[in-house]
C-alpha cells in the first residue's frame, strides 16, 4: 500500500526521505541516506541489547508479551501442551506443520535411533572432574560432537542438515543424563529406544539394577509438557547466539554449544534456580509479607516475576502451575509451593507490582517441579537446554535458508579518541588510564 511508508526529515541538513514499511518495520540501512556531509558514513540505529531491533524475519514462534500470547507455527502453546507429545511439537517447529500419524511414527523412530553416543564421547566425559557443572559438560560435549561428524559442515545440503538435526535432538538428552550420573559417580545407562523420549531420559537418569526401567507416566507426561513449554521463545539471547554463530556457516554442533553457553548465564537459563534460592531465603508462608515489603523498599529482587518481553501473565507459567499438583500427587508436595503461591497472591494484589507489570514467568514454578521430581538445581539449566535445542535448530535451519541473511556483523558507535600522534616510548608522560 502507498501509505505503508515513513517520511523522515534530517533536521541537521533539512534532507527528507520516504522509507518503506514492511511487516511493521523499516530497514535500518535506509537510514544510511541521511548524511551530515558527503564523506559521512550515514545515520545508524543505536539499540543496545536489541530492545527494538528485528534481526530476522521468522515464521516459527509468535510472541505478544503485552497480551500474554505464545504460539508455535500459529498454534497456541496451551493447545499444544494439552494435546501433543514433545516430539510432535519438535516436528512442528522443524517442519512447519504437525505430522500425520505415519510421519510422527517415523520421526519418533529416527530420533530414538540417534540417541546413542560414540564410546569415545563417554571417555571424553569421564575426563571431567567429579564436581564439574552439568552445563559445562553439556556445552563441551556438544562442541566435541563436531569432531565426530565431519559431514555436518555441509550445511547447505538439506539431507545433511536433516541428519544433524536428528542426531542433536536424539543425543542431547543422553549427554545430559551422562553429565548427571557422572556427578554422582554412577555408571552411564544406555538409551532404551523402546521408551518415549522423556521416559528414556528418565531411564538414563535413574535406572539402577532393575532389568527394565518403568517411568512413572504422570512424571513422564509432566516432563513432556515442560519440554514443550521450553522448546522455543522467539529471538531470546541463546537463539540470537545460535543464529549469529550459524551465520558464519559454522556446523550446528558448535553453534548449539554456543547457544547453550548463552543459556548457561543466570540472567537466561539459570533464573529458576534463583527462584528456589529466594524461596529458601523466605523460608515459610508467614514470612512472605515482610519479604515483599523488603523488595518494595529496594532491597533485593522478586525472582521469577517480570520478563523482558511479557508485560502480562506468562502463558507458560499458567500451564506449569496446573501440572504442579499432578506431579505432587506422585512425588509428595514440595513445601516451597505454599511459599510461592503466597508470593504470587500478594504480588498480584499489590499495585507496586501490578503497575510495573510484574507477573510470574515460566521460571517461577518450573524449578519447584524439577526439584520435586528429583533434579538438583545445577541440572535445571540442562533441563532447559534439552528442549530448547529443537528451537535453536529450527531457527538455525530457517536462517540458513533465508536469502536475506548474511554473516552477523553489528555496527558500533565509536566513542574513542580521534587520530593521534604517536609518541616514542622515551618521551611519554604518565596519563590517566582506563580501569576495566
Amino acid at each position: 500500500m502507498e501509505n505503508d511508508s515513513l517520511t523522515l526529515t534530517d533536521n541537521r541538513t533539512g534532507a527528507t526521505a520516504t522509507v518503506p514499511i514492511k511487516d511493521g518495520a523499516i530497514h535500518s540501512t535506509d537510514l544510511r541516506q541521511f548524511k551530515n556531509s558527503p564523506d559521512d558514513f550515514g545515520l545508524m540505529a543505536y539499540d543496545p541489547a536489541f530492545l527494538n531491533t528485528a534481526s530476522c524475519r521468522s515464521a516459527i514462534t509468535y510472541l505478544d508479551g503485552d497480551r500474554g500470547i505464545l504460539r508455535y507455527r500459529g498454534y497456541p502453546i496451551e493447545v499444544l501442551a494439552e494435546h501433543c507429545s514433545f516430539l510432535e511439537v519438535a516436528y512442528l517447529l522443524i517442519h512447519g506443520e504437525l505430522p500425520t500419524e505415519a510421519r510422527l511414527h517415523e520421526w519418533n523412530y529416527l530420533i530414538m535411533h540417534h540417541t546413542m553416543l560414540h564410546e569415545n564421547v563417554k571417555k571424553l566425559m569421564e575426563g571431567f572432574h567429579y564436581d564439574a557443572h552439568p552445563m559445562g559438560m553439556l556445552i563441551s560435549t556438544l562442541a566435541a560432537l563436531s569432531t565426530f561428524y565431519s559431514d555436518s559442515k555441509v550445511i547447505h545440503d538439506p539431507q545433511s542438515r536433516k541428519l544433524q538435526i536428528l542426531r542433536l535432538i536424539g543425543k542431547v538428552p543422553t549427554i545430559a543424563a551422562y553429565a548427571y550420573r557422572h556427578s554422582l559417580g554412577l555408571p552411564y545407562v544406555y538409551p532404551d529406544n523402546e521408551l518415549s523420549y522423556t521416559a528414556n531420559f528418565m531411564n538414563m537418569l535413574w535406572k539402577k539394577t532393575e532389568p527394565k526401567y518403568a517411568a512413572n507416566s504422570v512424571l513422564s507426561r509432566a516432563l513432556d509438557v515442560l519440554f514443550i513449554l521450553h522448546a522455543d521463545h522467539e529471538q531470546n539471547c541463546s537463539t540470537n547466539v545460535m543464529r549469529s554463530v550459524g551465520s558464519s556457516h559454522a556446523d550446528p554442533y558448535v553453534a548449539t554449544a554456543a547457544a547453550a553457553a548463552a543459556l548457561y548465564g543466570p540472567l537466561h537459563g539459570g533464573a529458576n534456580e534463583a527462584v528456589l534460592d529466594m524461596l529458601d531465603l523466605i523460608g515459610s508462608k508467614d514470612r512472605v509479607p515482610a519479604f515483599i515489603q523488603e523488595i518494595k523498599a529496594g532491597h533485593g529482587r522478586l525472582m521469577g516475576f517480570g520478563h523482558r518481553v511479557y508485560k502480562n501473565y506468562d502463558p507458560r507459567a499458567r500451564i506449569i502451575k496446573q501440572i504442579a499438583n499432578e506431579v505432587f500427587e506422585v512425588t509428595g508436595k514440595n513445601p516451597k509451593i505454599d511459599v510461592a503461591l503466597e508470593v504470587e497472591r500478594i504480588a498480584l494484589e499489590d499495585q507496586f507490582f501490578v503497575q510495573r507489570k510484574l507477573y510470574p514467568n515460566v521460571d517461577f514454578y518450573s524449578g519447584i517441579i524439577y526439584q520435586a521430581m528429583g533434579f538438583r538445581p545445577d541440572m535445571f539449566t540442562v533441563m532447559f537446554a534439552i528442549p530448547r535445542t529443537v528451537g535453536w535448530l529450527a531457527q538455525w535451519q530457517e536462517m540458513i535458508e533465508d536469502p536475506e541473511q548474511k554473516i552477523a556483523r553489528p555496527r558500533q558507535v565509536y566513542t574513542g579518541q580521534p587520530v593521534r600522534e604517536f609518541v616514542p616510548l622515551e618521551k611519554r608522560t604518565p596519563r590517566p588510564v582506563m580501569v576495566a
